[in-house]
């Protein structure tokens, strides 16, 4: 794939990933709908590095951790992954590559790399966009929640300050 620089694109139900499907369900997704648009590309880079480029777009169905209630995180992928064949090939991989270890028979599983990838983009957690962290002020008895109010800035010399002034 990488001597022909080959490129796949195309899309594929968020359903079909079995490893995302289960990850969502434990973070508490009922049903998994939507679809992942992806672009994988084999090539060689300037100093004759083999890599596959991902690029994919999906929109996962989460469970914000503050509120409870489901969102729709937009999800944008863009990783360039070196192919070598032994792990000491490793330190010679430019910067910004990800080192992928290739089989004694060249085979990848794109869609397991594909599939590697989305499952990474889940946030440890989720928060829907727009909430905010509440602070409470819980009494001994941990019954009197309150929110705390924000307290001016106080200064400690300016009643000096203002003494200094007559």
């Amino acid at each position: 794939m990488v001597s022909a620089r080959r490129t796949f694109e195309g899309a594929r139900a968020l359903s079909r990933f079995s490893r995302l499907r289960e990850a969502l369900e434990v973070a508490g997704v009922d049903s998994v709908d939507g679809e992942c648009r992806y672009v994988l590309q084999f090539d060689r880079d300037a100093l004759g590095v083999a890599y596959l480029e991902i690029r994919a777009e999906a929109v996962l169905p989460l469970i914000c951790q503050r509120t409870l209630d489901p969102f729709e995180l937009p999800v944008h992928i863009e990783q360039r992954l070196g192919l070598i064949a032994r792990e000491d090939q490793e330190a010679g991989l430019p910067e910004g590559y990800e080192p992928i270890l290739v089989g004694a028979d060249g085979f990848i599983d794109a869609r397991a790399l594909l599939e590697d990838e989305l499952i990474l983009a889940i946030p440890v957690v989720p928060s829907k966009p727009g909430t905010e962290a509440i602070e409470l002020d819980v009494g001994a008895d941990g019954e009197d929640l309150q929110p705390v109010e924000e307290q001016p800035t106080q200064r400690p010399f300016a009643l000096l300050a203002a003494l200094r002034k007559h």
